[in-house]
């Protein structure tokens, strides 16, 4: 019907868009229910979906309502709001955010006092609605909400506690609602409840709001002082029994619902009911907690002025530890809450690093996970498949690795395999599991992974067998005889004792140099540090004589040849030894 219609389809499109604004409009004026207001705005979330309307009439349609109706109205039509984030979502929300500021508008009509569960409401909607990295609501800045004002009697004269509030009671005069007679006052507080305590408790207020005061020397001075004589009443003041606080919990229940205020009761009437509050009390100790985070943490936007000194942190420290010993020892379930509270401040640090690193996004996006996730659609039938379970030779593995490290066929390094990370990792695990050179001590420094395996594919090359015939194809015998790392051994002695000592020398002769290994130390040019550690790591003599010609071999490389490991041990004094290596050099050969 829609395409029979003549005209644009933009035409169209915004004759049916005022058409819903109309009749939205009716029913406003003819106080309609919710459910028929919600139906229509249903019918124009079905008409986006149809692409016969605006994608902004949904959005359109509920700021009219939430702007017309009264505030308990206002409240049935965002239950049907929050219901449908998912659909806000899909009918484009991310290009008709501003009449969701529709929402914000609510706000300011509601009172933080009176409706805060509504303003929390709200307040979750838009964060469960935006994406988490939307700067509008992460306050990057740290600014703080200074409007925040705790008023209370700042007049020692028109004050009803201590002393006049005494005189009133001695006169006979009858005790207010809400003020404590003289036998439920406090028998175990050391600090009198009177106007000076009353000021300092409440001055507090203004600290929690503006934490940067902290930072200077006589806001602290003040803060430390005040802080001190409250936790001290905390410590000292009697909390309201079980019984009390049940009677107290029923009295302030009205229509089956907890009473919630926003903002603190700051009548000095109240003070002593206060001080002996357990919810009370705790809502001061997490103050102290969340002032006390800030101040010691890193925050990006701080000045480089706020800076703690050694004292005030020490200060924090030990205070931060006695306020969790209250909320410990404060009921009900004083312990779980304690943990739980610390449990969330260490989140928040999470959150707070997150914001100082510019609030990078969450997602890592990788082509090579999302093919890997998608190879199989059951993850855990993919991780046990036969074809998972294998592990390669060293010779199938590293086989290309070392026709590439061999000179003569000229492979330059971005085109080795050891050059790839992947092919990195795989090599250090095989190393690891099959390899007896991995878990050898070394002190010769690689300064990265690709040079580490080129050194070892070197080492590889000279122990393991030939590459076969059909990797080989297209070279003859003689080019395969000429090759550098792998051509076996049948040189004659002379040459033979040019090579460089294979780990089989090595160990053959380690077990004959034993408790001599320390004299022939320095004529291999090892550092003093090298000795310590030869002599920390093991306590076997033979061991150490290995650790040493390992190291000399690591440190030399190529020049680690039987020869000059006789002419070091020829200029150590250890002759007998230079003569037989000599002779098991020659015989072997």
């Amino acid at each position: 019907a829609f395409n029979q219609v003549p005209g644009s389809e933009n035409e169209k499109k915004c004759t049916l868009d005022q058409a819903f604004r109309v009749v939205v409009e009716e029913e406003i004026i003819n106080k309609a229910p919710c459910e028929n207001l919600l139906a229509i705005i249903s019918l124009a979330i079905n008409g986006v979906t149809e692409g016969i309307c605006t994608a902004s009439t949904p959005f359109v349609l509920l700021g009219d309502v939430l702007d017309c109706l009264p505030l308990d109205q206002c409240d049935k039509i965002f239950t049907f709001v929050e219901k449908n984030v998912a659909t806000w979502k899909s009918v484009g929300v991310n290009t008709n955010i501003l009449y969701f500021l529709q929402c914000l508008d609510l706000l300011r009509r509601l009172s933080k006092s009176q409706n805060t569960v509504f303003c929390g409401r709200i307040q979750l909607f838009l964060a469960r609605l935006f994406p988490l990295s939307e700067k509008s609501g992460l306050n990057l800045q740290s600014q703080f909400n200074l409007e925040n004002v705790t008023v209370f009697n700042t007049n020692e004269h028109e004050s009803t506690l201590g002393q006049k509030h005494t005189e009133e009671r001695e006169e006979g005069m009858d005790v207010e609602e809400g003020e404590m007679g003289d036998d439920e006052a406090p028998t175990n507080c050391s600090i009198p409840i009177d106007y000076n305590l009353y000021r300092k408790f409440w001055s507090l207020q203004d600290y929690f709001r503006n934490p940067v005061q902290c930072y200077e020397k006589v806001s602290w001075k003040t803060f430390l002082k005040y802080s001190e004589e409250v936790l001290a009443v905390f410590k000292s003041y009697k909390l309201d029994d079980t019984q009390a606080s049940r009677k107290k919990l029923e009295e302030l229940k009205t229509g089956g619902e907890h009473v919630y205020f926003a903002k603190f009761l700051t009548s000095e009437k109240l003070m002593d009911l206060q001080l002996s509050d357990s919810n009370f009390r705790r809502h001061i100790l997490l103050q102290y907690l969340i002032l006390f985070q800030y101040l010691k943490g890193q925050v990006k936007f701080k000045s480089s002025n706020y800076v703690l000194t050694d004292e005030q942190s020490l200060w924090i420290e030990d205070t931060t530890k006695a306020v969790y010993q209250l909320l410990s020892e404060n009921p009900p379930d004083g312990e779980r809450f304690s943990k739980m509270v610390e449990h969330i401040l260490n989140t928040e640090e999470n959150w707070n690093s997150w914001k100082n690193e510019g609030c990078p996004s969450f997602v890592k996006e990788s082509e090579e996970l999302t093919r890997l996730w998608n190879l199989c659609p059951d993850n855990m039938e993919a991780c046990k498949s036969e074809s998972r379970e294998y592990m390669p030779t060293l010779e199938e593995f590293f086989e290309e690795a070392i026709e590439q490290a061999d000179p003569e066929n000229m492979v330059e390094n971005k085109y080795k395999a050891v050059n790839n990370s992947n092919y990195g990792w795989r090599a250090l695990r095989l190393l690891a599991r099959r390899s007896p050179h991995f878990f050898q001590p070394t002190n010769q420094q690689f300064k990265s992974l690709p040079e580490y395996l080129e050194n070892m594919v070197i080492k590889l090359a000279k122990e393991l067998p030939p590459p076969s015939e059909e990797i080989k194809t297209g070279e003859d015998e003689d080019e395969e005889d000429n090759d550098a790392l792998l051509k076996e051994n049948n040189e004659s002695p002379e040459v033979q004792r040019d090579k460089a000592m294979t780990g089989e020398q090595i160990e053959s002769f380690a077990n004959r140099l034993g408790e001599q290994w320390k004299a022939l130390a320095p004529y291999l040019e090892m550092k003093e540090s090298d000795i310590r550690q030869i002599e920390l790591d093991s306590e076997d003599v033979k061991m150490r004589a290995k650790q040493l010609l390992v190291a000399w071999q690591d440190q030399e490389g190529a020049h680690a040849t039987p020869e000059n490991l006789i002419t070091a041990l020829s200029k150590a004094g250890l002759g007998d030894l230079a003569e037989s290596f000599t002779n098991d050099t020659e015989g072997s050969s």
